[in-house]
Order: C-alpha cells, then sequence, then structure tokens
C-alpha cells in the first residue's frame, strides 16, 4: 500500500465505495501517514459542505442528451485496456485482492457458463426439443428490460407501426401510433437509441403525433441534442407547424439555431422562424448572427430575413 494508490482511492473511502479488504488496508496505511490523513480529512470536510447543499434534478432534457452521449462514448472508446486486463493474470489477481465485486462477478460468471453448457448438452441430445420462446412466454413479457430498438417499420398508408426490440432476446411489437406500448418503444427509441437511422425513424413516426405532450418534449430534446444532423432535422421538420403558438418550442428552436454545429440545420431553423419573425426575441437572435456570426452563409440568411420584416411605426 502507497501514497499514490492511496491518493487515486480516498474519494471511494470517503464515499463509503471502497471494498472492505481495501478500506482496511488504507485506514492503516493513513494511521501511519500524515500527507494521506490530511488528503482525506481535506476530501471529507468538502463532502460536509457539498452535502448541505440543495441538490439540482436533472432536467429530462439534459439526461436524455448524457445518455446519448454516453452510448456513443462507450461505442467509440478503444478497447485495448480491457484486452490487457483479460490477458494478464497478474492483472486479474491484483485487481482481486482489493476488489470483492470483481470476485463476485467471476464467480457468477463461471456458474453462468456451467448453465450454459448444460443448456446446449441438453438442447442437442437426441430425442429432446426444446419449444421455441413465443411472445407469451413468461420470461418474455412486456416488463423486459429493453436494450435497444432494432428497426421502426409503418405500413404505408395505415396507422399500424411494427417495431421490432431487443430484451434477453429480440422481440417484436405491432399496434396503431396510439396504443401506448408503441408510443413508449416510440419514445425510447427517439432517446436512447445507439443506432442514429433507427433514431431518425422514430422521429418521423412520432412526427404524426406531436400534439401529445411527451412526444413533443422528445422531439426538442432530439432538436437540440441528438448527435446525428439528419436526426435533429427530422425533429425541426416536426416542430415547425408549433412555432407560431407554442413559445416553448420557438425557443428551443431559436436555441438551435445558435448552438448546432450543422449549417443545414441553422438555415432551415431560420426558414421555420419565418412566420414569428417580428417577435423581439426572434428579431434580437437574428440581429446577432447578421453581425456577428463566423459563417457567413448564416448571417446573410438572418440579414435577409431581417430585412423582410416589416418596418413598425
Amino acid at each position: 500500500m502507497n501514497c499514490e494508490w492511496v491518493k487515486a482511492n480516498v474519494a471511494l473511502y470517503a464515499y463509503d465505495e471502497l471494498g472492505d479488504d481495501a478500506r482496511f488496508e488504507l485506514e492503516r496505511h493513513i494511521q501511519r501517514c500524515p500527507g494521506c490523513e490530511a488528503e482525506l480529512k481535506s476530501l471529507t470536510e468538502l463532502r460536509e459542505v457539498m452535502s448541505s447543499q440543495p441538490v439540482l434534478e436533472p432536467t429530462p432534457n439534459l439526461l436524455a442528451a448524457s445518455r446519448m452521449r454516453l452510448q456513443e462514448a462507450l461505442e467509440t472508446a478503444e478497447q485495448r485496456r480491457g484486452w490487457v486486463l483479460a490477458l494478464d493474470p497478474s492483472v486479474w489477481l491484483r485487481q482481486l485482492k482489493f476488489s470483492p465485486a470483481l470476485a463476485a462477478i467471476l464467480v457468477i460468471a463461471g456458474f453462468g457458463g456451467g448453465i450454459g453448457a448444460s443448456w446446449r448438452l441438453f438442447h442437442q441430445a437426441p430425442g429432446v426439443s426444446v419449444p421455441a420462446p413465443t411472445a407469451t412466454t413468461p420470461a418474455y413479457n412486456a416488463e423486459a428490460s429493453i436494450s435497444g430498438i432494432r428497426s421502426i417499420t409503418q405500413q404505408p398508408g395505415t396507422n399500424q407501426v411494427e417495431i421490432n426490440y431487443d430484451t434477453v432476446v429480440p422481440q417484436k411489437a405491432e399496434g396503431s401510433l396510439n396504443d401506448q406500448k408503441i408510443q413508449q418503444l416510440l419514445l425510447y427509441a427517439a432517446r436512447s437509441n445507439y443506432n442514429p437511422g433507427v433514431r431518425q425513424d422514430a422521429v418521423d413516426t412520432l412526427a404524426q403525433k406531436p400534439d401529445e405532450a411527451g412526444v413533443r418534449k422528445a422531439l426538442e430534446s432530439s432538436l437540440l441534442y441528438d448527435s446525428n444532423p439528419a436526426v435533429r432535422l427530422k425533429a425541426l421538420e416536426a416542430l415547425s407547424p408549433y412555432v407560431k403558438d407554442d413559445t416553448t418550442v420557438r425557443d428551443v428552436i431559436l436555441q438551435a439555431l445558435q448552438s448546432d454545429q450543422n449549417p443545414g440545420v441553422r438555415v432551415e431553423a431560420i426558414r421555420i422562424l419565418q412566420p414569428v419573425k417580428a417577435d423581439a426575441t426572434v428579431r434580437g437572435v437574428l440581429q446577432e448572427l447578421a453581425t456577428r456570426d463566423q459563417s457567413l452563409g448564416i448571417r446573410k440568411q438572418a440579414k435577409r430575413t431581417l430585412d423582410s420584416v416589416p418596418e413598425i411605426d
């Protein structure tokens, strides 16, 4: 146990997230190391100060954006560290010393592997048949946690939607756009799915029901936070009919106009704001863009829109 390890794990200790063995070792080290003891005392005092402050609940939009960014980061993260850990037994042994949870995972993994091997032997035994899982099998009921939406298809000329989604195994749901389960799956796909094509299909389908409060919130979230410009354009198109009467929608479109990194999305936002270009807030944003925006195209588009605003006597 050295000071470097203690400083790297003292925050886990302060927040009661350290395993029992590691906690015991850290406490023994602190008893004989004034420097590390001072580090822990400082962190404990900071935790007490922070605990006295009111806790702010994150907004649904922030949660949706954070989940999307986390999913993308996980998809693009380098896997090298994980492979080194898997291939180097000495690393496993060092981790096991201070990670009871890791040891438990290994036990569970071994137990699961034994069950899998037994199932394969049983499945392959002559004369034994295993019924295929169906939608009515209790293990795959509607309450199973969803891991992802695979595809969304609307039957042409009808209100029927088919959604293929994954839980423990791939599943499929069919029903009307008015069906609560179908709407929940579409909202999940729009906010959380890893596939941008599926998110675009979800937003496109939800655009047919934008009068629903939850649907409109999901469209606003997609416009502001989705990483794919095609999805953001779909959300923008779906919100356009409400720019006159819904000030929240108008503010979200103005925010996208100011912060979006895609010029096409911003130009489309200016076009959609045409019906309310005389609004004081809209004029203020357009004036700011016309004089200071880094994009020459956006400056010209904003200026043309402002020039078409009738003068107020």
